[in-house]
Order: structure tokens, then C-alpha cells, then sequence
């Protein structure tokens, strides 16, 4: 049985863009069962990772982090509130109960990992800086380098 801690998923963005799975305070996972949806927080708009589409659906890779909690969690993919959160409400809200689940671009630093009672788990999405160089500095990148695009397809989430 979990104990009784925040379930978090922090993702992040900047340097390193990493999400990942947090636990920080009291009776989140039977307060979610109650209620019967997660309160995931997402970002407050960001195409492909989190922003509802012309009919008001959520869609992108935090909401289908979500939807997965949501899945093993209750047994319905469905079973998600979505809250919007900008970069200075996040944590607030993860840490006073506001959201079972955060989901969203969020860097990951030793400094956030030891100081605000939240451990991140699990990579999902991972980017790195890069630097502007004239054409004629950069030096081809071999295609047996590149990762095919097949390699980021969707994985169906149980219905």
C-alpha cells in the first residue's frame, strides 16, 4: 500500500526537460479514490504537451501522463480534472492538496529535488540547449544517429 504522500508528476523543461513522479503529503491516494478523478495539474497551454483543442479536450503528452495515472489509478483513462497552472502556481498547488498530480514542464534541479518535500521519478520527455552556429562550423549528423519516428509514436492508453 502507498503511503500516505502526494503522488507528483514533475516535468521539465530548459537545460534538461524531464517529467517525473513525486510523493510529498497526506491521504492524496485516498482522497483521489473518493473523489474518483485525479486533479492533474498541467500547464497552462502548451501545444503538444498540454492545451485543450477547439472543443475544449485536453491533448499532449502531460495529459496523456494524466490519463495514465487516471487509468491505474481509478481504472478509467478518463477519470481526470485538469487544472491549469502557470510556472509560479505549480507547486503551491501540488503542495497544499490543490492537485493530486502535476504534470507539466518543470527543470529539474538538486535544489527542488531536496527543498520542497517532492521527488522526482521517472523521465518522459528530456531536451537539451543547443547553440547557433554558422552552416559552414556544423558538421553533418549521421542518419544512424538519428532515432526514427516511429520510436515516439503513441502508446494507446486502456479504455
Amino acid at each position: 500500500m502507498f503511503n500516505k504522500k502526494h503522488l507528483a508528476l514533475l516535468a521539465s523543461a530548459g537545460s534538461l526537460s524531464l517529467v517525473g513522479m513525486a510523493t510529498a503529503q497526506a491521504d492524496t491516494l485516498e482522497d483521489t479514490i473518493e473523489r474518483g478523478a485525479v486533479q492533474c495539474g498541467v500547464s497552462d497551454g502548451l501545444p503538444g504537451f498540454s492545451a485543450p483543442d477547439d472543443d475544449g479536450n485536453w491533448q499532449g503528452i502531460d495529459v496523456d501522463v494524466c490519463r495514465a495515472v487516471a487509468a491505474a489509478v481509478l481504472g478509467d483513462a478518463d477519470a481526470v480534472n485538469y487544472i491549469s497552472l502557470n510556472a509560479v502556481e505549480r507547486f503551491t498547488a501540488l503542495q497544499s492538496g490543490e492537485v493530486d498530480v502535476l504534470s507539466r514542464n518543470t527543470t529539474w534541479t538538486t535544489t527542488r529535488d531536496t527543498t520542497l518535500g517532492l521527488n522526482f521519478t521517472g523521465v518522459t520527455f528530456m531536451t537539451a540547449k543547443a547553440s547557433w552556429l554558422p552552416a559552414t562550423w556544423v558538421l553533418p549528423v549521421p542518419t544512424s544517429l538519428m532515432a526514427p519516428l516511429s520510436a515516439f509514436s503513441q502508446v494507446p492508453l486502456p479504455s
